[in-house]
């Protein structure tokens, strides 16, 4: 017969006439043969020529028997594939019920038939050939499908890129866009404001001269007087006043925070105060932060601790800050509808709260920003970071914010990323960053 590949084949068997017969037979037929007389040279011999048969004797003294031979190879996981055909004259059932059952997956009955041997061996081995095939194609098929997952990865962490890149550009636009237009008149009031409460203040210490000095006027000005509440408006002058000075030191504070959040003039590393990094992020939310008709105020809670200053690029690190803050903030406002629908299982005394931590350890800064929502369902905490990947409603989220954030700290930071659900509910996202940058 002629084969299309040559198989290798162990016989192990103590008798030289059958050792002979079947060496003939086999090698004449295109087979690599191997021979060994004992159970305890096949348990050495397999390991070097890892045959595709074996052929196993049964009854070998005063060694071990064919029996434990093939238990032994059989318990092994790297020989447990290789099949084994006893050879013996034992015709009982009950012996061959015993080989099968041990692993065996045929016999041969001494005397031996050239062409039974011969039949059984092809059949075998044509099963063992199509076995390592499939096993190859099945390798080969992993293999693809790991390199093609390895591609789509990367895909995916160019569009990531791309869209983080597209963003952060857009909002550079913006916050430039603001900063011109606001920035100027803003603090062409602000500085005017200073000079017009000056003047104010001279004019109303005018008028109290005047009064004093004249303390009955003619008619005229008594008619002024009263229908203007004079006392009313040099009483309530001022504090007009300072209130317009709040309102623009309150707007100058916001354009100054959208420009720390962006850093378009810090494109680069450099050494960057954290906490005013999150402050200013805190600021631009702060709208989202006060309680509405169907939303409580949000409590925040800052545990600062005494961090020096960190090594990053400032505008990507105060992004990550913008997508978790955002998502707790919405985690929140979703528990408090869930609760608002379901009143009699609201909790009264569960106030929204985001709680941030922050503390150096081990030349790294940890920062905790947790939240006391509904939390993320445990078998979806796996995919959060998975770009594309959203809990919300279509036209909502993006799933884009974690996936960008993942990839600020754990590509450009050298950093960790994590998400840990909270015992008392809600979920805590912990960053992990060096203080400095020397990974390349």
């Amino acid at each position: 017969m002629e084969n299309l590949e040559t198989n290798s084949i162990l016989i192990v068997d103590d008798t030289p006439m059958n050792i002979r017969l079947l060496f003939d037979i086999l090698h004449a037929d295109g087979f690599d043969i191997s021979v060994v007389k004992s159970g305890e040279m096949a348990l050495e011999k397999v390991p070097i020529i890892q045959p595709d048969l074996i052929l196993l004797d049964v009854m070998m003294p005063p060694g071990i028997d064919g029996f434990e031979t093939c238990r032994r190879l059989k318990a092994n996981a790297d020989f447990q594939d290789i099949p084994i055909m006893f050879m013996t004259a034992l015709s009982d059932v009950e012996h061959k019920v015993k080989g099968l059952q041990m692993g065996a997956v045929d016999y041969i009955t001494k005397p031996i038939q050239v062409e039974e041997v011969l039949a059984r061996v092809n059949a075998h081995l044509a099963l063992r050939n199509t076995q390592k095939k499939l096993i190859q194609e099945v390798t080969e098929r992993r293999q693809a499908e790991a390199e093609l997952q390895k591609i789509l990865q990367e895909l995916q962490q160019a569009q990531t890129q791309l869209v983080q890149s597209e963003k952060m550009s857009s909002l550079g636009e913006l916050v430039a866009g603001v900063a011109h237009e606001i920035n100027n008149p803003v603090n062409f009031i602000y500085g005017n404001l200073t000079c017009a409460q000056e003047y104010i203040e001279n004019l109303l210490r005018m008028v109290k001269v005047y009064q004093h000095y004249y303390p009955n006027p003619v008619p005229e000005v008594e008619e002024e007087i009263e229908s203007n509440d004079i006392n009313y408006l040099v009483e309530d002058l001022p504090k007009l006043l300072e209130s317009m000075k709040v309102g623009a030191q309150r707007i100058r504070d916001i354009v100054l925070s959208l420009r720390i959040f962006s850093r378009l003039d810090e494109a680069e590393i450099k050494d960057v105060d954290i906490h005013e990094g999150i402050n200013s992020t805190l600021l631009i939310l702060g709208h989202r932060l006060k309680g509405k008709l169907d939303n409580s105020a949000i409590n925040v809670i800052k545990e600062y601790g005494n961090l020096p200053l960190v090594e990053c690029y400032a505008g990507q690190i105060n992004q990550v800050f913008m997508n978790i803050i955002s998502n707790a903030i919405d985690a929140l406002e979703e528990a408090t509808l869930s609760c608002s629908l379901f009143s009699e299982h609201r909790n009264i005394n569960a106030i929204p709260t985001i709680r941030i931590q922050t503390e150096a350890i081990d030349k790294k800064v940890v920062i905790r920003i947790a939240d006391n929502g509904k939390g993320i369902p445990k078998d979806l905490q796996q995919k959060i970071f998975d770009p594309f990947f959203t809990t919300k409603p279509v036209g909502v989220g993006t799933g884009m914010g974690l996936a960008i954030s993942y990839q600020i700290i754990k590509e450009k930071h050298g950093g960790s990323l994590e998400c840990v659900p909270l015992p008392t509910g809600g979920t805590e996202f912990i960053i992990s960053i060096p203080q400095n940058l020397n990974f390349s």
